[in-house]
């Protein structure tokens, strides 16, 4: 399972390959020197937090390197021991017949693949997000994570599928054994209240690569 460490330490290592401190790194990308300084790694509670996908997005642009290469720091260089290939089709081809069983796990042809950090769970898959309907979130060309055996809480940012095929990524505001309220991550989409047996299948999204 991945773990903060392995990211934060995967941070520190992108940064010595290429000769830099982390506050160097964060520098060349354009953000707060201190953006990676090891108070910035815990919360004032003493939790651990997670880097920002905007900022990993950015350092992997100030040094031209790719999301796999990055998966890559994170093991011994080979990437087989944290990495993991997982299918990666377009948010509207969701929509259709023959990408997911009737559980919501991937299945059938016309899926690509994208290198991603170990999320715990096989059946993970990922959508590349088009249009502005989850703006400021996720914008057009992101790629979220989307986890069916992680467990789903009110405030989780999930992807649901209807009975009708339509396909949407939203906040869950509440569920009952009959109803789903959802909050739209674009405040100019309206909120959407489903009954349980309209829904196909609904997954929480654990990740995004910006």
């Amino acid at each position: 399972m991945l773990k903060h460490s392995d990211i934060w330490r995967t941070v520190d290592r992108l940064a010595a390959k290429h000769g830099m401190s982390p506050s160097g790194l964060a520098r060349e990308a354009g953000l707060d020197p201190t953006t990676f300084n090891k108070s910035k790694r815990l919360a004032q509670d003493g939790k651990q937090r997670w880097p920002s996908t905007e900022s990993i997005a950015k350092i992997l642009n100030a040094t031209h390197s790719s999301l796999g290469e990055f998966v890559n720091l994170l093991g011994d260089g080979s990437g087989a021991a944290l990495g993991q290939r997982i299918p990666v089709i377009g948010y509207a081809q969701a929509g259709q017949n023959g990408f997911f069983d009737d559980a919501g796990y991937p299945t059938g042809d016309g899926w690509d693949e994208v290198l991603f950090p170990q999320v715990g769970d096989v059946a993970a898959f990922a959508l590349e997000v088009t249009g502005d309907s989850m703006v400021p979130v996720y914008r057009d060309g992101d790629i979220i994570i989307v986890s069916p055996a992680s467990s789903i809480r009110r405030g989780d940012r999930i992807v649901l599928k209807t009975l009708d095929g339509e396909v949407m990524a939203k906040q869950l505001a509440r569920q009952t054994v009959t109803r789903v309220e959802l909050h739209s991550l674009n405040r100019l989409y309206g909120d959407r209240t489903l009954r349980i047996n309209e829904i196909a299948w609904m997954s929480r999204v654990v990740w995004a690569s910006q």
